[in-house]
């Protein structure tokens, strides 16, 4: 599963750096080429020899020339090398500084120059660790996509027993390994994913729309691709970017009508849609093509329905899996439920505007998610960690 996978090592000052050297014994044996990043406080408890030793290669502890550094901007050349990025242990400080974008040495300015998947292993004392600080780092650091490899409970070298402890690095690699196994999960299939609002054009300058931000959408588009799949993403206006790769096609719309065609062509070529998008269910029967000027009294906008995305799709689905969205305020398992047999899908992921941290314009969400059998509160996560569970739950179908 890693073989030939190229990986960076960051370590930072902790005592949990002694274990460091067997994780990259257990790496180097799986079959990675691995090369290792420290900062000057892990050096006070590994030593560069035996880092080097058993890595096969030069440690990278600093960031300026004339250090025997093999490029003037090494940081950029190793994040450029690397397949992923594991940091081992992940102090509060490294942690912070990662969360809150400080690069300062060359730990911190490798990690912001990496684009690709990192794993953090958090190693401190309990009561660092339960922070609110810390915490709070944590919990924007998966919004990034970052895999958090939980610290564990034991005997800490403070003396004490509690959470804190680094995860052993047998376990680390275990994870790791999980980890890209998934990526195999989808290859061969093909997704449909809606995101984003719909804007419905009054006149050259003004819509009406919703406060969708497209985050939910994106995720999963990106959980998606990195399981192996092929994910058409019909996305409205949103400020969200996703990488595009040969896997990923995306297609950029504006109304409800746009969405609508778009979406039913790319679900004739797919196994999955997954619609996520906060699309317009009335749009303005006349459309003006220069702007309205401001008159005197009211003015009354006739509005008419937009086409039902989710209906058409039920009515087409016959093998595929159909997975919608309900944003609701009022009523919500019952009219999730309703939505769920109406529209033929094989599960709805529903959202309550009552629940604090969830809904439009957030990096967290809190779901329930709700076939024909089941219905299942999940706890309020980043949307980068409900896309995992969406993902998770639509490989069942499989």
């Amino acid at each position: 599963m890693l073989d030939g996978k190229k990986v960076l090592v960051g370590i930072s000052g902790g005592i949990a750096a002694y274990k460091v050297p067997l994780l990259v014994r257990l790496l180097v044996k799986k079959g990675c080429e691995v090369k290792v990043i420290v900062t000057d406080n892990a050096l006070e408890f590994v030593t560069e020899m035996t880092l080097q030793t058993l890595s096969s290669h030069k440690i990278y502890h600093n960031m300026f020339t004339g250090y025997n550094n093999e490029e003037s901007t090494e940081h950029i050349s190793l994040a450029n090398w690397a397949d992923m990025m594991i940091v081992a242990p992940a102090t509060a400080n490294i942690i912070g500084k990662y969360a809150n974008g400080i690069a300062d040495d060359a730990l911190s300015t490798t990690l912001l120059a990496f684009n690709k998947t990192v794993f953090l292993s958090p190693a401190m004392n309990s009561n660092m660790y339960s922070h609110i600080a810390v915490q709070t780092n944590l919990q924007k650091l998966k919004t990034f996509g970052v895999e958090l490899i939980d610290a564990k409970e034991g005997f800490l070298a403070c003396g004490v027993n509690g959470k804190g402890r680094m995860a052993e690095p047998e376990e680390i690699v275990e994870y790791v390994e999980n980890y890209f196994s998934k990526q195999k999960d989808f290859i061969g299939k093909t997704f449909t994913v809606t995101a984003g609002p719909t804007r419905e054009q009054i006149d050259r300058v003004r819509f009406i729309s919703n406060n969708s931000s497209g985050k939910m959408g994106y995720a999963i588009a990106k959980e998606l691709l990195n399981r192996g799949a092929e994910v058409f993403l019909v996305s409205g206006p949103t400020s969200e970017t996703i990488n595009e790769t040969s896997d990923l096609h995306l297609i950029k719309i504006e109304s409800a009508e746009q969405m609508y065609d778009k979406t039913i062509e790319c679900f004739e070529k797919s196994d999955v849609a997954i619609c996520s998008a906060a699309v317009a269910d009335y749009t303005p029967k006349q459309k003006f093509d220069t702007k309205l000027k401001k008159q005197e009294g009211d003015m009354f906008i006739e509005l008419s329905a937009t086409k039902d995305i989710l209906k058409s799709l039920g009515e087409k689905k016959e093998h595929r899996i159909l997975v919608g969205f309900a944003l609701e305020t009022d009523n919500e398992i019952e009219n999730a439920k309703k939505k769920l047999i109406n529209k033929n899908l094989d599960f709805i992921v529903l959202n309550s505007l009552k629940d604090e941290g969830a809904g439009f314009e957030v990096s967290t969400n809190k779901v329930t998610l709700i076939d024909k059998d089941n219905i299942t509160p999940l706890p309020l996560k980043s949307k980068t960690e409900v896309a995992k569970d969406i993902v998770d739950k639509v490989l069942t179908y499989f």
